[in-house]
């Protein structure tokens, strides 16, 4: 029996040790790519194309500009702060703690037909961050998920397993 108990408290928790995945990686170089992209086309092309456009859709351009910049910082702001826990700036627990100031469904686009009337550049931007948030939700749903019971019966691996797949599912 004490074995067991020793086994048990060995198990390795996967949400605390995907910070370090490469699936982390590749999401934080996407999300700060994506932030950077965006800034230059709104402070280039996109003020061009912006002033191109009529007047109800002008409003929305900047409607619209507002809510994808909101939603990157937000989602900067939760890349950044677990990159903090990768590089054991700070601890998981204490990640948590502070991501409660982030918003991850922060801004969301407003009705299709009005996005459909933008420049196409802006609505690229606009449906890669959606795709980016709903995969930083995923993940943050993996990693912050409540630590699982443990139970005497089955494979100890295949809740951990169950989350990896729920996390890097597309």
């Amino acid at each position: 029996m004490a074995d067991r108990s020793q086994g048990e408290s060995a198990l390795v928790h996967f949400n605390e040790r995907l910070t370090n995945s490469a699936a982390f990686g590749t999401l934080f170089r996407e999300g700060m790519d994506l932030v950077e992209e965006t800034a230059a086309y709104l402070d280039g092309a996109g003020r061009i194309e912006a002033k191109a456009l009529e007047r109800a859709v002008s409003l929305t351009y900047a409607t619209e500009s507002m809510r994808l910049t909101t939603r990157l910082m937000q989602l900067a702001s939760w890349l950044l702060l677990h990159r903090a826990v990768k590089e054991g700036e700070m601890t998981l627990t204490q990640a948590n703690r502070e991501k409660t100031k982030v918003k991850l469904s922060a801004a969301d686009p407003g009705p299709d037909d009005m996005i459909t009337k933008l420049p196409q550049q802006l609505q690229d931007l606009i449906a890669r961050s959606m795709s980016l948030q709903s995969k930083v939700r995923r993940l943050d749903g993996t990693i912050h998920a409540p630590a699982a019971e443990t139970t005497t019966i089955g494979n100890p691996l295949v809740p951990q397993l169950n989350r990896l797949k729920a996390a890097f599912e597309q």
